[in-house]
């Protein structure tokens, strides 16, 4: 049996940072990933972040929580 003579898309060769891929994302679908302790954003919008992530999904535990 031979080997395969090609490369399956998505195998292999050049992978994407994580922020090219949340860059590419903001840019084709309109998706926004952020994260809240991001060192590029001020505290306003640090909060800004936190208020919008509690309003569409509900507060994040704290730490030495459990969640369910």
């Amino acid at each position: 049996m031979n080997g395969m003579r090609f490369t399956p898309r998505g195998y292999g060769g050049h992978r994407r940072t994580p922020d090219q891929v949340k860059r590419e994302g903001w840019k084709e679908q309109g998706l926004l990933a952020v994260a809240i302790d991001d060192d590029r954003l001020t505290w306003p919008e640090r909060e800004l972040v936190r208020q919008l992530g509690e309003k569409l999904y509900g507060k994040r535990p704290q730490d030495g929580e459990a969640t369910r």
